[in-house]
Protein backbone atom coordinates (compact mmCIF):
# COMPACT_ATOMS: atom_id res chain seq x y z
CA UNK A 1 0.00 0.00 0.00
CA UNK A 2 1.41 3.44 -0.91
CA UNK A 3 -0.10 7.26 -0.37
CA UNK A 4 0.15 9.43 -3.28
CA UNK A 5 -1.17 13.19 -3.21
CA UNK A 6 -2.40 14.08 -6.46
CA UNK A 7 -3.88 16.92 -8.65
CA UNK A 8 -6.72 14.67 -11.20
CA UNK A 9 -7.65 16.75 -14.16
CA UNK A 10 -10.26 15.93 -16.52
CA UNK A 11 -11.73 17.70 -19.29
CA UNK A 12 -14.77 16.89 -21.57
CA UNK A 13 -17.24 18.58 -24.01
CA UNK A 14 -20.58 19.34 -22.65
CA UNK A 15 -22.88 21.01 -25.84
CA UNK A 16 -25.47 22.38 -23.16
CA UNK A 17 -22.94 24.65 -22.02
CA UNK A 18 -21.86 26.49 -24.89
CA UNK A 19 -22.33 29.91 -24.75
CA UNK A 20 -21.79 33.40 -26.96
CA UNK A 21 -19.92 36.05 -24.90
CA UNK A 22 -17.32 38.25 -25.36
CA UNK A 23 -16.10 36.15 -22.40
CA UNK A 24 -13.80 33.24 -24.13
CA UNK A 25 -13.96 31.71 -20.12
CA UNK A 26 -16.14 31.03 -17.46
CA UNK A 27 -14.21 31.36 -14.40
CA UNK A 28 -16.46 29.44 -11.74
CA UNK A 29 -15.76 28.13 -7.79
CA UNK A 30 -16.20 24.77 -6.67
CA UNK A 31 -20.16 25.77 -5.59
CA UNK A 32 -20.84 25.06 -9.46
CA UNK A 33 -19.71 21.53 -9.28
CA UNK A 34 -22.81 20.46 -7.95
CA UNK A 35 -25.00 22.63 -11.09
CA UNK A 36 -23.27 20.65 -14.16
CA UNK A 37 -22.45 17.10 -15.21
CA UNK A 38 -19.57 15.50 -14.29
CA UNK A 39 -17.74 12.01 -14.72
CA UNK A 40 -18.19 9.28 -12.30
CA UNK A 41 -14.47 8.83 -12.38
CA UNK A 42 -13.64 6.27 -9.23
CA UNK A 43 -10.60 4.49 -8.39
CA UNK A 44 -10.49 1.00 -8.54
CA UNK A 45 -7.61 -0.13 -6.68
CA UNK A 46 -7.50 2.32 -3.86
CA UNK A 47 -8.13 1.68 -0.60
CA UNK A 48 -8.88 4.96 0.58
CA UNK A 49 -9.48 8.43 -0.94
CA UNK A 50 -9.45 11.88 0.48
CA UNK A 51 -10.33 15.31 -0.90
CA UNK A 52 -8.76 17.85 0.69
CA UNK A 53 -11.21 20.84 1.90
CA UNK A 54 -8.85 23.20 3.83
CA UNK A 55 -9.71 26.47 3.77
CA UNK A 56 -12.01 25.60 0.92
CA UNK A 57 -13.04 22.81 -1.06
CA UNK A 58 -9.96 22.00 -3.40
CA UNK A 59 -11.37 22.40 -6.69
CA UNK A 60 -11.46 24.08 -9.83
CA UNK A 61 -14.25 24.16 -12.89
CA UNK A 62 -13.71 26.56 -15.81
CA UNK A 63 -16.19 26.16 -19.16
CA UNK A 64 -15.04 27.76 -22.33
CA UNK A 65 -17.56 29.05 -24.77
CA UNK A 66 -17.18 25.83 -26.98
CA UNK A 67 -18.42 23.66 -24.29
CA UNK A 68 -15.21 22.50 -23.19
CA UNK A 69 -14.92 21.71 -19.46
CA UNK A 70 -11.75 21.69 -16.88
CA UNK A 71 -12.55 20.06 -14.06
CA UNK A 72 -9.52 19.42 -11.04
CA UNK A 73 -9.59 18.96 -7.66
CA UNK A 74 -6.84 17.48 -5.24
CA UNK A 75 -6.92 14.34 -3.97
CA UNK A 76 -5.01 11.85 -1.24
CA UNK A 77 -5.02 8.20 -2.02
CA UNK A 78 -4.40 5.02 -0.43
CA UNK A 79 -3.76 2.38 -3.46
CA UNK A 80 -2.93 -0.76 -3.15
CA UNK A 81 0.37 -2.45 -4.82
CA UNK A 82 1.29 -5.93 -4.99
CA UNK A 83 4.97 -6.53 -3.85
CA UNK A 84 7.11 -9.18 -5.72
CA UNK A 85 9.57 -9.76 -2.94
CA UNK A 86 11.82 -12.52 -4.09
CA UNK A 87 15.19 -10.29 -4.50
CA UNK A 88 14.21 -8.29 -1.91
CA UNK A 89 16.48 -5.58 -1.14
CA UNK A 90 17.54 -5.59 -4.49
CA UNK A 91 13.57 -5.37 -5.87
CA UNK A 92 11.98 -2.98 -8.14
CA UNK A 93 8.47 -2.44 -8.59
CA UNK A 94 5.52 -0.74 -10.81
CA UNK A 95 2.95 0.56 -8.53
CA UNK A 96 -0.66 1.16 -10.62
CA UNK A 97 -3.14 3.85 -10.20
CA UNK A 98 -6.28 2.09 -12.09
CA UNK A 99 -9.20 4.89 -12.47
CA UNK A 100 -12.78 4.44 -14.34
CA UNK A 101 -15.99 4.96 -15.28
CA UNK A 102 -18.07 3.44 -12.57
CA UNK A 103 -21.42 3.21 -14.24
CA UNK A 104 -20.95 4.31 -18.00
CA UNK A 105 -19.54 1.60 -19.68
CA UNK A 106 -17.44 1.89 -23.23
CA UNK A 107 -20.72 2.89 -25.96
CA UNK A 108 -21.36 6.40 -23.43
CA UNK A 109 -17.95 7.55 -22.36
CA UNK A 110 -14.84 7.22 -23.63
CA UNK A 111 -11.46 7.97 -21.58
CA UNK A 112 -8.45 9.17 -23.31
CA UNK A 113 -4.70 10.60 -22.97
CA UNK A 114 -3.74 13.60 -23.43
CA UNK A 115 0.19 14.10 -24.55
CA UNK A 116 1.07 15.77 -21.26
CA UNK A 117 -1.40 14.37 -19.06
CA UNK A 118 0.95 13.06 -16.60
CA UNK A 119 2.97 15.24 -14.75
CA UNK A 120 5.45 14.67 -11.88
CA UNK A 121 6.49 17.22 -9.21
CA UNK A 122 10.01 17.61 -8.37
CA UNK A 123 11.73 14.11 -7.18
CA UNK A 124 13.39 16.01 -4.41
CA UNK A 125 10.10 16.60 -2.56
CA UNK A 126 9.13 13.38 -2.67
CA UNK A 127 9.06 11.07 0.81
CA UNK A 128 10.56 8.21 -0.48
CA UNK A 129 13.34 6.71 2.01
CA UNK A 130 13.85 3.44 0.62
CA UNK A 131 12.36 3.60 -2.78
CA UNK A 132 14.03 5.82 -5.58
CA UNK A 133 11.86 6.73 -8.29
CA UNK A 134 12.98 5.25 -11.64
CA UNK A 135 10.18 6.61 -14.03
CA UNK A 136 6.39 6.15 -14.89
CA UNK A 137 4.09 5.27 -17.89
CA UNK A 138 0.47 5.21 -19.09
CA UNK A 139 -1.86 2.32 -20.67
CA UNK A 140 -5.41 1.91 -21.53
CA UNK A 141 -7.13 -0.80 -21.14
CA UNK A 142 -10.82 -2.62 -21.41
CA UNK A 143 -12.80 -4.54 -18.80
CA UNK A 144 -15.25 -7.12 -20.22
CA UNK A 145 -17.99 -7.15 -17.36
CA UNK A 146 -21.52 -8.70 -17.15
CA UNK A 147 -23.00 -4.55 -17.44
CA UNK A 148 -20.43 -3.96 -20.44
CA UNK A 149 -17.08 -2.81 -21.44
CA UNK A 150 -15.32 -0.61 -19.16
CA UNK A 151 -12.57 1.46 -20.74
CA UNK A 152 -9.63 1.62 -17.66
CA UNK A 153 -6.99 4.07 -17.12
CA UNK A 154 -3.95 3.11 -15.45
CA UNK A 155 -0.74 5.16 -14.21
CA UNK A 156 2.55 2.99 -13.39
CA UNK A 157 5.11 4.20 -10.86
CA UNK A 158 8.61 2.70 -11.42
CA UNK A 159 10.22 1.95 -8.25
CA UNK A 160 13.66 0.68 -7.28
CA UNK A 161 14.49 -0.02 -3.57
CA UNK A 162 17.42 1.94 -1.99
CA UNK A 163 20.01 -0.49 -0.03
CA UNK A 164 21.54 1.51 1.83
CA UNK A 165 19.79 1.05 5.23
CA UNK A 166 19.85 -2.70 4.55
CA UNK A 167 23.26 -2.96 3.64
CA UNK A 168 24.53 -0.67 6.90
CA UNK A 169 21.48 -2.89 9.34
CA UNK A 170 22.20 -6.80 7.97
CA UNK A 171 24.69 -7.18 5.16
CA UNK A 172 28.06 -5.80 6.37
CA UNK A 173 26.75 -7.34 10.37
CA UNK A 174 26.43 -10.65 8.67
CA UNK A 175 30.16 -10.65 6.22
CA UNK A 176 31.64 -9.19 9.76
CA UNK A 177 30.39 -11.97 12.25
CA UNK A 178 31.41 -14.35 9.56
CA UNK A 179 34.99 -13.28 9.01
CA UNK A 180 35.30 -13.44 12.92
CA UNK A 181 34.26 -16.44 13.02
CA UNK A 182 37.19 -17.77 11.03
CA UNK A 183 39.33 -16.14 14.17
CA UNK A 184 39.17 -19.57 16.00
CA UNK A 185 41.36 -21.47 12.71
CA UNK A 186 44.54 -19.04 14.09
CA UNK A 187 43.64 -19.91 17.79
CA UNK A 188 45.69 -23.33 19.28
CA UNK A 189 43.20 -25.89 19.28
CA UNK A 190 43.59 -27.12 22.81
CA UNK A 191 41.86 -23.18 23.85
CA UNK A 192 38.92 -25.15 24.27
CA UNK A 193 37.40 -22.49 26.40
CA UNK A 194 38.50 -19.19 23.98
CA UNK A 195 37.25 -21.22 20.56
CA UNK A 196 34.41 -22.62 21.93
CA UNK A 197 33.12 -19.32 23.60
CA UNK A 198 34.14 -17.72 20.12
CA UNK A 199 32.06 -20.30 18.00
CA UNK A 200 28.95 -19.71 19.87
CA UNK A 201 28.98 -16.11 20.32
CA UNK A 202 29.16 -15.68 16.43
CA UNK A 203 26.01 -18.09 16.29
CA UNK A 204 23.58 -16.35 18.47
CA UNK A 205 24.93 -13.25 16.78
CA UNK A 206 23.97 -14.27 13.52
CA UNK A 207 20.20 -15.33 15.04
CA UNK A 208 20.08 -11.86 16.01
CA UNK A 209 20.81 -10.53 12.78
CA UNK A 210 18.22 -12.96 11.13
CA UNK A 211 15.69 -11.88 13.03
CA UNK A 212 15.73 -8.61 12.73
CA UNK A 213 15.96 -8.75 8.92
CA UNK A 214 12.57 -10.35 9.42
CA UNK A 215 11.29 -7.57 11.28
CA UNK A 216 11.40 -5.36 7.97
CA UNK A 217 9.66 -7.44 5.75
CA UNK A 218 6.05 -8.77 5.12
CA UNK A 219 5.26 -12.05 6.25
CA UNK A 220 5.65 -13.86 3.24
CA UNK A 221 6.06 -17.81 2.86
CA UNK A 222 9.21 -18.02 0.11
CA UNK A 223 12.83 -17.00 0.37
CA UNK A 224 14.05 -13.70 -0.29
CA UNK A 225 17.65 -12.68 -1.66
CA UNK A 226 18.08 -11.31 2.24
CA UNK A 227 17.15 -14.49 3.77
CA UNK A 228 19.33 -16.70 1.34
CA UNK A 229 22.41 -14.16 2.35
CA UNK A 230 21.67 -14.36 5.82
CA UNK A 231 21.22 -18.11 6.18
CA UNK A 232 24.34 -18.76 3.94
CA UNK A 233 26.00 -16.80 6.27
CA UNK A 234 24.69 -18.70 9.70
CA UNK A 235 25.50 -22.11 8.02
CA UNK A 236 28.75 -20.84 7.10
CA UNK A 237 29.24 -19.66 11.25
CA UNK A 238 27.68 -23.01 12.32
CA UNK A 239 30.00 -24.91 10.26
CA UNK A 240 33.19 -23.17 11.31
CA UNK A 241 31.60 -23.74 15.32
CA UNK A 242 31.36 -27.52 13.73
CA UNK A 243 34.93 -27.97 12.37
CA UNK A 244 36.40 -27.31 16.12
CA UNK A 245 34.35 -29.81 17.55
CA UNK A 246 35.31 -32.55 15.15
CA UNK A 247 38.89 -31.59 15.53
CA UNK A 248 38.53 -31.56 19.67
CA UNK A 249 37.08 -34.72 19.33
CA UNK A 250 39.59 -36.90 17.13
CA UNK A 251 42.23 -35.40 18.66
CA UNK A 252 41.04 -36.09 23.08
CA UNK A 253 40.38 -39.39 21.15
CA UNK A 254 43.78 -39.76 19.93
CA UNK A 255 45.31 -38.87 23.13
CA UNK A 256 43.47 -41.04 25.56
CA UNK A 257 44.55 -43.81 23.19
CA UNK A 258 48.19 -42.76 23.68
CA UNK A 259 47.98 -43.28 27.31
CA UNK A 260 46.20 -46.10 27.77
CA UNK A 261 49.43 -47.93 25.59
CA UNK A 262 51.47 -46.23 27.95
CA UNK A 263 49.92 -47.47 30.85
CA UNK A 264 49.86 -51.25 28.75
CA UNK A 265 53.43 -50.81 28.47
CA UNK A 266 54.48 -49.88 31.58
CA UNK A 267 53.24 -53.15 33.14
CA UNK A 268 55.01 -55.25 30.89
CA UNK A 269 58.42 -56.82 32.37
CA UNK A 270 59.99 -57.16 29.05
CA UNK A 271 59.74 -54.72 26.10
CA UNK A 272 57.56 -56.01 23.47
CA UNK A 273 58.71 -56.25 19.99
CA UNK A 274 57.70 -53.09 18.30
CA UNK A 275 58.09 -51.62 14.52
CA UNK A 276 60.48 -48.78 14.83
CA UNK A 277 60.05 -45.72 12.37
CA UNK A 278 63.04 -44.77 10.21
CA UNK A 279 65.31 -42.54 11.84
CA UNK A 280 64.52 -43.35 15.57
CA UNK A 281 66.84 -44.13 18.20
CA UNK A 282 66.79 -46.67 20.84
CA UNK A 283 67.74 -45.50 25.04
CA UNK A 284 69.23 -47.87 26.83
CA UNK A 285 67.68 -47.01 30.35
CA UNK A 286 67.44 -49.67 33.46
CA UNK A 287 67.93 -52.22 30.92
CA UNK A 288 64.56 -51.56 29.20
CA UNK A 289 64.33 -50.24 25.65
CA UNK A 290 62.07 -47.15 25.13
CA UNK A 291 61.55 -45.01 22.26
CA UNK A 292 61.40 -41.18 22.39
CA UNK A 293 57.35 -40.18 22.75
CA UNK A 294 56.35 -39.54 18.91
CA UNK A 295 54.77 -36.17 17.85
CA UNK A 296 51.18 -35.31 16.88
CA UNK A 297 52.11 -35.57 12.83
CA UNK A 298 53.66 -38.83 12.97
CA UNK A 299 51.13 -41.77 11.72
CA UNK A 300 50.57 -45.56 13.06
CA UNK A 301 51.07 -48.18 10.63
CA UNK A 302 47.31 -50.25 9.88
CA UNK A 303 47.44 -53.86 9.54
CA UNK A 304 46.61 -55.34 6.22
CA UNK A 305 43.83 -56.12 5.22
CA UNK A 306 41.99 -53.70 8.04
CA UNK A 307 38.23 -53.08 7.12
CA UNK A 308 37.95 -49.26 5.70
CA UNK A 309 34.72 -48.39 3.43
CA UNK A 310 35.41 -44.64 3.51
CA UNK A 311 36.31 -42.94 0.79
CA UNK A 312 38.24 -40.13 3.12
CA UNK A 313 40.30 -41.12 6.08
CA UNK A 314 40.41 -38.79 8.98
CA UNK A 315 42.70 -41.15 11.35
CA UNK A 316 46.24 -40.44 11.73
CA UNK A 317 46.82 -43.64 11.69
CA UNK A 318 44.91 -45.10 8.44
CA UNK A 319 47.45 -43.54 6.11
CA UNK A 320 49.23 -46.77 4.94
CA UNK A 321 48.99 -49.53 3.67
CA UNK A 322 47.85 -51.16 0.16
CA UNK A 323 44.39 -51.19 1.47
CA UNK A 324 44.24 -47.07 1.62
CA UNK A 325 45.35 -46.77 -2.37
CA UNK A 326 43.25 -44.75 -4.36
CA UNK A 327 42.20 -42.98 -1.29
CA UNK A 328 42.43 -39.43 0.18
CA UNK A 329 44.08 -38.83 3.40
CA UNK A 330 42.96 -35.91 5.57
CA UNK A 331 45.45 -34.72 8.38
CA UNK A 332 43.02 -34.44 11.99
CA UNK A 333 45.88 -31.96 13.32
CA UNK A 334 45.64 -30.21 9.41
CA UNK A 335 42.14 -29.45 9.29
CA UNK A 336 42.43 -25.74 11.10
CA UNK A 337 45.03 -25.21 8.22
CA UNK A 338 42.62 -26.33 5.45
CA UNK A 339 39.95 -24.08 6.86
CA UNK A 340 41.94 -21.42 7.02
CA UNK A 341 41.76 -21.04 2.77
CA UNK A 342 38.51 -23.32 2.48
CA UNK A 343 36.47 -21.12 4.49
CA UNK A 344 37.37 -17.75 3.16
CA UNK A 345 37.56 -19.04 -0.60
CA UNK A 346 33.81 -20.84 -0.32
CA UNK A 347 32.34 -17.65 0.64
CA UNK A 348 34.21 -15.28 -1.65
CA UNK A 349 32.70 -17.29 -4.06
CA UNK A 350 29.33 -17.39 -2.55
CA UNK A 351 29.60 -12.91 -2.67
CA UNK A 352 30.70 -13.21 -6.31
CA UNK A 353 27.98 -15.30 -7.61
CA UNK A 354 25.54 -13.47 -5.63
CA UNK A 355 26.12 -9.87 -6.00
CA UNK A 356 26.15 -10.90 -9.78
CA UNK A 357 22.81 -12.88 -9.75
CA UNK A 358 20.67 -10.49 -8.20
CA UNK A 359 22.38 -6.90 -9.81
CA UNK A 360 23.18 -8.03 -12.84
CA UNK A 361 21.18 -11.09 -13.64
Amino acid sequence: EYTIDIIFAQTWYDSRLKFNSSMKVLMLNSNMVGKIWIPDTFFRNSRKSDAHWITTPNRLLRIWSDGRVLYTLRLTINAECYLQLHNFPMDEHSCPLEFSSYGYPRNEIEYKWKKTSVEVADPKYWRLYQFAFVGLRNTTEISHTLSGDYIIMTIFFDLSRRMGYFTIQTYIPCILTVVLSWVSFWINKDAVPARTSLGITTVLTMTTLSTIARKSLPKVSYVTAMDLFVSVCFIFVFAALMEYGTLHYFTSNRKGEKGKEKKAKSKLSKPPAIAVRPGSTLIPINNINHLPERDDDYGYECLEGKDCASFFCCFEDCRTGSWREGRIHIRIAKIDSYSRIFFPTAFALFNLVYWIGYLYL
